[in-house]
């Protein structure tokens, strides 16, 4: 029977290959399984006369070690931020003092806000007035009189 021969290159190809899939599916946790195969690699360039069934034992617990480990890895948070309404645009200018371009009549109106004309909803006030923007609801300011 031919003895099966695996030098360390053949495990860094794997890892190659383990790194080239996780690409292309990414999230799969290949990245780990090709870890694994890089580390066997390594130890069997030090360690030449490694048998084979040791070489697969040691993948084996290093890529189930490795994939465990990615739980124990901290998860950023999606909702902490430094800029909580970068994409609300309207929220951002809660608070800010505006004066009136057009007057609120029947509850509505017109302000700039920097050089965009913006609606607004409040209580109705002369055309010049400044308001204090206490909402935003969509692309609708709410506000006060400041």
């Amino acid at each position: 029977m031919n003895d099966v021969t695996i030098e360390f290159w053949h495990w860094w190809v794997l890892a190659l290959i383990l790194g080239v899939v996780e690409m292309f599916l990414p999230g799969a946790a290949f990245i780990w399984l090709g870890l694994a195969a890089g580390a066997v690699g390594l130890g069997l360039l030090l360690i030449p006369d490694l048998p084979v069934p040791v070489q697969f034992g040691a993948f084996a617990l290093l890529a189930i070690a490795a994939v465990v480990a990615t739980r124990f890895i901290p998860k950023p948070r999606l909702d902490e931020t430094d800029q909580p309404n970068l994409n609300r645009r309207a929220a951002q200018y809660v608070g800010q003092t505006l004066v009136l371009e057009s007057a609120i009549v029947n509850g509505r109106g017109r302000a700039f806000v920097g050089d965009t004309l913006w609606s607004v909803a409040g209580q109705d006030l002369p055309a010049g007035a400044q308001v204090r923007v206490v909402s935003a609801d969509g692309a609708m300011l709410r506000v006060e009189p400041a």
